[in-house]
């Protein structure tokens, strides 16, 4: 059976992505790989196994297109709405919390943020299917 590990994005600015992602979610480098073109950042915290894989291309100035698809990375948390507030505290920019209840059954509580680079983060409450 196969295990997701990891799941990579490509930044711009190395300093901010990482004090984005900790600031954040708590994610600090697990590891990190450096070649002659980039570098291989793996974030993790002490609360999964699952990795974000940041590479940096060395030499890129310019911000990168993310496209007209519409995809985001996900984490869950405790209490969704101490978050959100911590989120606006350290001045994040976090949009509004949502209660996704398409048919009248609470089905997820969440908000989203964008990274410094633009990538869509769902920050949803643990329960359910979101654990």
């Amino acid at each position: 059976m196969a295990k997701a590990i990891h799941s990579m994005i490509r930044v711009l600015d190395e300093a901010r992505s990482l004090a984005f992602y900790e600031t954040a979610f708590g994610l600090t480098i697990a590891d990190r790989l450096d070649f002659e073109n980039f570098s291989l950042i793996y974030l993790s915290n002490p609360d999964s196994e699952f990795e974000l894989e940041l590479t940096v291309n060395k030499g890129t100035t310019e911000a990168y297109d993310l496209g007209t698809g519409y995809g985001h990375f996900a984490v869950s948390v405790e209490d969704l709405a101490a978050e959100h507030a911590r989120f606006e505290a350290e001045g994040l920019n976090p949009r509004k919390l949502v209660e996704f209840a398409p048919d009248g059954d609470l089905i997820a509580r969440f908000f989203f943020v964008a990274d410094p680079d633009g990538y869509e983060i769902e920050v949803l409450e643990r329960g359910g299917r979101f654990k």
